[in-house]
């Protein structure tokens, strides 16, 4: 797999795309696994020598692979692909000004209560056993990778290192987050409250457990009909909000929540028993899903007195 974080990392890939020739080349190769340089030329009606430079040019971005067989009396070069997946994944550039940044591992909880169906897993194996709620106390937890229950909750402490003297004007979270079905189910509603600081700032509705395709980072080893991928949720707090997506689901602020330097943050993530849909959840880390992050926070910050109103 490729995955291309910014337009100027990625030139060099977009350049070797940009053939029709070497397009056709790669789609021959994926119908037919490995072939000679002779025979893509003979597919492609183009002489060797035009070949050779087509290919030099996917195999230096890393799409194809070149080596050398014995045939016959001599040698001949043997083509195929190597990468089975490009990503682009690029994002407007962050001012880094008045901003902290950090990503917390979704092992990384520091309180939970959940019931099964359950379960943790790092990107290589499942820790312990499924459905038995011990192994989320387990040491491997601080290195998992997914992790997901029927109902009850997950409690991370935020770290908050912004300057001294500071108060918080904005918190965004970003996480990936699906239902958590018997199996898998596109069609699972489930109610998943966010709290901060035991207060609750708002609920989304996640409509399914996905699994009708593997995630895209989701490893190889991990069975079809197991969670795949889940839908990436941006949930914001301001002076005038809570906002998921850019919708606002709540009034509760920065303001009301009096977040400054000093402050504990510990950020929830719960299905509640009363609620309308208890449908579970699962939530993705890097190594699993179609996102290669794990909880990502950044918190924007400004001078106490300034900010006062």
């Amino acid at each position: 797999m490729i995955h291309i974080t910014s337009l100027d990392d990625g030139l060099e890939t977009f350049k070797a795309l940009g053939s029709d020739t070497r397009i056709q080349i790669l789609n021959i190769l994926l119908e037919n696994e490995q072939m000679s340089m002779n025979q893509l030329a003979t597919e492609l009606n183009i002489s060797n020598g035009a070949l050779t430079g087509h290919v030099k040019k996917l195999e230096e971005c890393g799409l194809i692979n070149i080596s050398n067989e014995s045939a016959g009396h001599g040698n001949q070069k043997m083509c195929s692909v190597t990468q089975d997946r490009i990503i682009v994944d690029i994002k407007k550039p962050i001012d880094y000004k008045n901003v902290f940044e950090t990503e917390i591992k979704v092992g990384q909880f520091s309180r939970h209560q959940v019931w099964p169906t359950c379960g943790i897993a790092t990107s290589e194996s499942v820790i312990g056993e499924f459905d038995d709620i011990r192994y989320f106390n387990h040491p491997d937890r601080f290195t998992a990778n997914i992790l997901w229950f029927t109902k009850g909750y997950v409690e991370y402490t935020i770290p908050n290192l912004i300057p001294s003297n500071q108060r918080i004007t904005q918190l965004s979270i970003s996480a990936e987050l699906s239902s958590e079905a018997p199996g898998i189910d596109n069609n699972w509603p489930s109610d998943i409250s966010f709290y901060i600081n035991d207060t609750k700032i708002g609920m989304w509705t996640s409509p399914g457990d996905f699994g009708d395709v593997h995630g895209m980072f989701t490893p190889q080893w991990w069975p079809q009909n197991w969670n795949q991928y889940g839908l990436l949720k941006l949930l914001v707090i301001n002076d005038y909000g809570t906002y998921i997506d850019g919708l606002k689901i709540s009034d509760v602020s920065t303001l009301s929540l009096h977040l400054d330097y000093n402050s504990d943050i510990r950020l929830r993530l719960a299905v509640e028993n009363d609620s309308e849909h208890v449908g579970g959840i699962t939530l993705y880390g890097k190594s699993f899903g179609n996102y290669d992050q794990d909880i990502r926070v950044a918190i924007n910050y400004a001078p106490l007195v300034a900010a006062q109103p």
